[in-house]
């Protein structure tokens, strides 16, 4: 699809498409010639585009509903919310291509990426902490919670449709493929990401509805990312000698590094399993074992709160970048960054027997060997 496009509302506005910004597994973002901060999303092929069109003409009239009214309160808006349904200007049958225009993110965040990976962090978001991974690991559950408590499931909850600032402010995007009932219409979530799918939703049928303990696995992932700076939790090469084949193959099968450290292969730059608090890890242990109740939005975003009270975090001595729990006796990032890697670089960790928290080498007794 070429720049160039004019689209058209019901009620005959118009606006012009400039450049392709981004795409996705069923639309392309386009940003739009206006003095607001808009983009225009377009499906070109739906499965069935009547459904689609309806789904949205739904969703932009669900803006003016009290549940939704609330969710879009605060500045900056925290939902890409489709504005008015559009499709391309004069095409017909075919040619048409539904979408919808919405508040362009980019206006007030930044890729969730720019946070999860260590390497755009430090380019994109210099200044961040653990206390930053944390604060935004917290507005995600807040927000998740928010929505399941006005009915809705994301249903494909990923990096890709997350937006962040550098305060820990999130936003999402890609409502359209939400999961949501308007009167007795239901209208089902159908998305699913390698890595970010409950394993029970891993091999179904397609069409298999999401529900909000699927948004919670794929809340739990990416809260473990968040922490654990990149990390996919089910991450590793299977210890079985067996062939690595997808994260979604280690779902399936419980391999796990946080649930069985056993498990699983990992790098030893990677970073060290025990820099979380008991009660984040417990949760984590909870939600990808694959038995019992899975950890809801609201309880993740209780436990989050709760490690950023004043007196729950640490600044290592060595390095203003490297802030932890004060659980951990010494520096997990220094510990970290000894195996070759430092997901905080600042200044450099003195190591063993210099200034800065307590931090016995590996030969210490009391110091933890990464499990491999």
């Amino acid at each position: 699809m070429t720049v160039g496009l004019t689209v058209v509302s019901g009620s005959g506005h118009t606006w012009r498409l400039t450049h392709q910004i981004g795409s996705g597994s069923e639309g392309f973002v386009y940003g739009v010639d206006d003095a607001r901060p808009l983009v225009a999303k377009l499906v070109p092929d739906p499965p069935d585009p009547e459904a689609y069109r309806r789904r949205v003409a739904r969703l932009v009239r669900q803006r003016r509903e009290p549940r939704t009214v609330g969710l879009l309160s605060g500045t900056p808006v925290r939902l890409a919310w489709p504005l008015v349904p559009v499709h391309t200007a004069g095409g017909t049958g075919a040619d048409r291509v539904d979408g919808y225009v919405m508040t362009d993110m980019r206006h007030a965040y930044q890729p969730f990426s720019h946070l999860i990976a260590p390497a755009t962090r430090r380019t994109f978001l210099p200044g961040a902490t653990w206390a930053l991974a944390l604060r935004a690991a917290l507005a995600l559950a807040r927000l998740l919670g928010e929505l399941h408590a006005e009915g809705y499931v994301v249903g494909d909850l990923t990096p890709d449709n997350l937006w962040v600032d550098a305060t820990g402010r999130v936003g999402m995007a890609d409502v359209d493929s939400w999961q949501f009932r308007d009167g007795r219409e239901v209208f089902p979530g159908r998305m699913r990401t390698p890595g970010y799918t409950a394993p029970e939703r891993i091999g179904a049928p397609v069409g298999t509805p999401p529900d909000t303990a699927s948004d919670d696995f794929a809340l739990a992932v990416l809260v473990h990312q968040l922490l654990m700076a990149g990390l996919h939790p089910f991450a590793g090469h299977p210890a079985d000698g067996g062939d690595y084949l997808s994260y979604d193959d280690n779902v399936v099968h419980g391999r796990c590094r946080i649930v069985d450290r056993t498990s699983v292969l990992l790098p030893r730059p990677v970073p060290p399993a025990d820099l979380l608090p008991r009660r984040l890890t417990e949760l984590f242990r909870m939600a990808f074992a694959g038995a019992g109740r899975r950890p809801a939005a609201a309880e993740w975003a209780r436990a989050l709160a709760a490690e950023l009270a004043p007196g729950r975090l640490k600044v290592c001595a060595a390095n203003a970048r490297h802030v932890h729990t004060v659980e951990r006796p010494w520096c997990p990032w220094c510990d970290q960054a000894e195996r070759g890697a430092d997901s905080y670089p600042g200044d450099r960790c003195p190591g063993p027997g210099g200034s800065g928290d307590s931090h016995p080498g590996p030969g210490h007794p009391g110091h933890p060997q990464e499990e491999t």
